[in-house]
């Protein structure tokens, strides 16, 4: 395994896209100083994963992207990619070239990528003797480091070496896990607590609406009874209603009939009249006549008194005649008088007993809304 490739832009002074190859064997970069042979160990550092401002010696790490000069604006990312040939297949990964790529926005969202795919890099390198703070990457400060009396600066070094460090790694993952764990396992004891007591609440709402719905069901028991004695008695006051109702409609069937006897019998009367009407008529007319005959008679009374005498025996027939007729007119006048005043207390009587049965009716009727409203409920 072996670096074979770096690909820079937007990394500190690299203002253009640079790609450095690196065959087998070593490979020397020289140059003056301040042309860039520092930013390009830093940069194989930061896309290992390095996050620590002070080994790539900035203060913020936006100072990483490019800041622009004064023929040149400063760029809004910055992108390192490092091709690496894991030929012998030391790297964890089935393909035989891996390429790691780390962007960062001024916006300061970042991405790591594993052969152009999100990844976690340091898990990668974990024990391969590459990495952002590892012993394959050594600038000329951590030459005198080494050399120092430092001896924890030692230590790391060593601890990457023997490959310790990627244990620890997990140990320190590990550890934040179950502390997180234990800290979820004190909410879940106060969830816990909380929801014993909604249960206990709960249980005793749920005693409250057990005894709510016997209650309940034993008022709908006690109220269907009352209901079915209220229902019963009003059956029990509809029977002398109902006999009611048949006799005030027997009475009415009869009263109807006795009218329609006394209108026939109104309308045979009046027929009579008109004929006695007719016949008066005729007598008026014949007394009229007879009147002009008596002038005539009286002017020849004078010629013929047999005349007149046998006219005499004649107008007095006719009187007596008129006079029974005037009688019988009178007669009939009074019979009319009488039946009218049979028709009119008739009339009356029938008026009576159809407001009496109107009254029966209604109140026969607010007797089955009653009964109806109670069979509802």
């Amino acid at each position: 395994m072996y670096l074979s490739k770096i690909d820079i832009f937007g990394f500190k002074s690299f203002a253009h896209k640079v790609a450095f190859q690196f065959n087998d064997g070593i490979t020397a970069i020289i140059g003056p100083n301040g042309c860039g042979k520092s930013n390009i160990v830093d940069a194989i550092r930061w896309v290992l994963g390095e996050q620590r401002t002070s080994i790539l010696r900035l203060d913020r790490m936006e100072n990483i992207i490019f800041n622009g000069t004064a023929l040149r604006k400063p760029l809004s990312m910055v992108e390192v990619s490092l091709l690496i040939e894991n030929t012998k297949n030391i790297l964890p990964s089935i393909y035989s070239e891996v390429k790691i790529t780390r962007r960062l926005y001024r916006s300061g969202d970042s991405e790591y990528l594993l052969n152009n795919r999100l990844k976690d890099i340091i898990d990668l390198f974990a024990d391969t003797g590459m990495g952002s703070d590892a012993y394959s990457v050594i600038e000329l400060k951590m030459v005198e480091q080494i050399l120092s009396d430092n001896a924890e600066e030692r230590r790391r070094l060593f601890e990457e070496a023997a490959g310790i460090k990627k244990y620890k790694f997990r140990r320190k993952s590990a550890m934040r896990k179950l502390e997180a764990t234990q800290q979820e396992l004190v909410r879940l004891s106060d969830v816990i607590s909380e929801v014993q007591k909604n249960v206990n609440s709960l249980s005793r709402q749920v005693g409250k609406a057990r005894r709510y719905h016997e209650y309940k069901n034993e008022l709908k028991q006690n109220e269907i009874y009352v209901f079915q004695l209220r229902s019963s008695n009003y059956e029990q006051s509809l029977i002398p209603l109902r006999e009611e109702y048949e006799q005030v409609r027997e009475t009415r069937e009869r009263l109807g009939k006795e009218v329609n006897t006394g209108e026939a019998e109104l309308e045979k009367l009046q027929v009579r009249a008109v004929d006695f009407e007719g016949q008066f008529r005729e007598v008026t007319a014949r007394l009229n006549k007879s009147d002009e005959e008596v002038r005539e008679l009286q002017q020849k009374v004078r010629l013929s008194e047999q005349i007149i005498e046998s006219d005499q025996k004649n107008i007095d027939e006719k009187t007596r005649e008129i006079e029974n007729l005037n009688n019988r007119i009178t007669e009939l006048k009074q019979q009319l008088a009488s039946l009218n005043a049979t028709k009119e207390s008739n009339t009356n009587e029938v008026a009576a007993q159809e407001k009496l049965l109107q009254e029966k009716l209604l109140q026969h009727q607010q007797a089955e809304n009653q009964l109806e409203t109670t069979r509802r409920k």
